[in-house]
């Protein structure tokens, strides 16, 4: 037959699927309205389950796989729809709404600041980056980073979660379930390594280096060029740097910022070793109350859902309906759960948008745990 002939016949199919569609995402609203009158929740498998069943009998062997595609994804946006007619405002989507009525304008020059490490850190210089005059704390540790900012000790706190080479910085994933906090902005910094060690000091009397373990992953290339060399994990690049100054053994070295060389003065080894040129680490900055800027675009979110087949792929379908960009997704283990997980997931969006809201509310709804972590710009 004609090719033409044909796509004509696809678009007459079409015409009568979209009205068809239209008509049942009418009868979905009603459908909402009924379950409003019963309290009702929006997810019902078991309707869900026959249904399927029922339309895989009728599309026959040859379709029913793609029958059940086809009705899953149309369950997707029909509850996407329903919720968006049903969900009331929880106490979180109505701190939001007091947010966002009276946005703040600016992001302070000066603030204390907390971060991990000593002077001259990646951290540090994030701290550079998000505030102009910031009063700067170091901690030993990330977990006193969240405490300074949870007790008030310092207004804001900074802290890494991915690299671009190394990935997820787990343990500030882990701890973000033990603490109280918002995000309130995030910064993308370059990161190039170098190799330290004290003046004079040749590149073939080093027996050892010393790193924080991200940079070590960063790095791990130039490392295997460097046989019978001792890799130890140190708290922080920076700190390694100023450890390296401080000993008195001249056969260590650091892998960490030029800038480290010329504060605790050293000399740089060689440049530019961390495997990737565009090695990017980012950072978000945390404050124990919510804070919301105008311009605002990322959301953060941490959640768990029902152990059960086909949660994960619920919430994701609540995302995909409005359109948005899920930026990263995250799972970390539940401890004392086997094999269940805590999910950590960034949209491109806004709350701004009652679109938006209207997305968190019926995730929020469906979730088992949620916690809104922040919108904020990234810089």
């Amino acid at each position: 037959m004609d090719l033409n002939h044909l796509r004509e016949r696809v678009n007459e199919i079409d015409e009568k699927i979209v009205g068809l569609f239209v008509e049942r995402m009418q009868t979905a609203a009603q459908i909402a309205g009924a379950k409003a009158e019963q309290n009702l929740p929006v997810l019902d498998m078991r309707r869900e389950q026959a249904v399927l069943q029922r339309v895989m009998e009728l599309a026959g062997e040859e379709f029913e796989l793609y029958a059940n595609k086809l009705y899953q994804t149309m369950f997707d946006v029909s509850r996407s729809y329903q919720a968006g007619l049903l969900t009331k405002d929880s106490p979180l989507s109505l701190a939001i709404r007091e947010h966002i009525q009276n946005p703040l304008l600016e992001f302070p020059k000066k603030a204390v600041v907390a971060c991990q490490g000593v002077e001259g850190s990646y951290a540090d210089k994030a701290c550079g980056r998000l505030f102009a005059m910031p009063s700067t704390m170091y901690f030993s540790n990330f977990e006193s980073v969240f405490h300074a900012v949870e007790t008030g000790l310092c207004k804001y706190g900074v802290l890494p979660v991915e690299n671009s080479s190394a990935g997820s910085v787990t343990e500030v994933y882990d701890l973000m379930v033990r603490h109280k906090f918002y995000i309130v902005k995030s910064l993308k910094l370059h990161v190039a390594h170098a190799l330290l060690a004290k003046q004079g000091v040749k590149p073939e009397e080093i027996k050892e280096v010393i790193s924080h373990e991200q940079a070590l992953q960063q790095c791990s290339h130039f490392l295997k060029s460097l046989p019978g060399v001792k890799i130890t994990v140190f708290e922080n690049t920076a700190a390694a740097a100023k450890y390296v100054a401080e000993s008195e053994r001249r056969d260590i070295a650091a892998l960490s910022s030029p800038d480290c060389a010329k504060l605790y003065g050293l000399a740089v080894l060689q440049q530019d070793v961390q495997n990737n040129a565009n090695n990017y680490t980012r950072f978000i900055c945390i404050t124990k109350d919510m804070e919301i800027y105008a311009g605002s675009d990322r959301i953060s979110l941490m959640l768990s859902l029902e152990h059960r087949p086909g949660s994960l792929h619920e919430m994701i379908g609540k995302i995909a309906c409005r359109g948005l960009n899920l930026s990263k997704l995250e799972s970390r283990p539940i401890p004392g759960k086997d094999f269940e997980f805590r999910f950590y997931f960034d949209l491109e969006g806004s709350v701004f948008s009652p679109e938006i809201l209207t997305v968190l509310k019926d995730m929020e709804q469906a979730a088992d745990t949620f916690s809104f972590l922040g919108c904020y710009a990234e810089g």
